[in-house]
């Protein structure tokens, strides 16, 4: 993924001109990853319920003569954009996996002890570790109870 545009076009959250006459509007692209597209859609619908925000963005868009539609393709760009931005910038604070390895190592901990101690399969710490899987809760939950019981 090169940018935002290119992440939105991927997931199938980009806007394609579907003008016509005098009349200038715009329809999502039905190409790109369905999972990724429905994944959007479930995000927005679930916002559009229960987030202060989004309702207000929603009521004030449909003041404004928009559709239903085309309120929820201009929340899955948004959302698009939200998520792009997650996944090229992570958290500061988040430890890499080696950091995770290197702090238990050093406390000279198995993976299993670990992984029973914050609920999770060893295997999947280990994955972790590798850098093969991004989890952000697992990280955090095992850095602070590595840093606990190393204090």
């Amino acid at each position: 993924m090169t940018s935002e545009a290119a992440f939105a076009k991927l997931c199938g959250a980009c806007p394609i001109p579907a003008s016509s006459g005098k009349t200038t509007r715009h329809r999502l692209n039905r190409g790109g990853d369905r999972r990724a597209n429905n994944a959007l859609f479930t995000i927005v619908l679930v916002r559009m319920r229960h987030d202060p925000t989004t309702r207000a963005y929603v009521a004030r868009r449909s003041a404004e003569g928009k559709t239903g539609k085309e309120i929820i393709r201009c929340l899955k760009r948004f959302v698009a954009r939200e998520v792009h931005q997650a996944l090229t910038n992570p958290p500061e604070d988040l430890p890499t996996g080696a950091e995770l390895r290197a702090l238990r190592q050093h406390q000279q901990l198995s993976l299993t002890a670990v992984a029973s101690a914050v609920g999770t399969a060893p295997i999947r710490l280990s994955k972790l570790e590798r850098g093969l899987v991004h989890d952000t809760r697992l990280a955090r939950r095992c850095c602070t109870w590595l840093i606990e019981r190393g204090a």
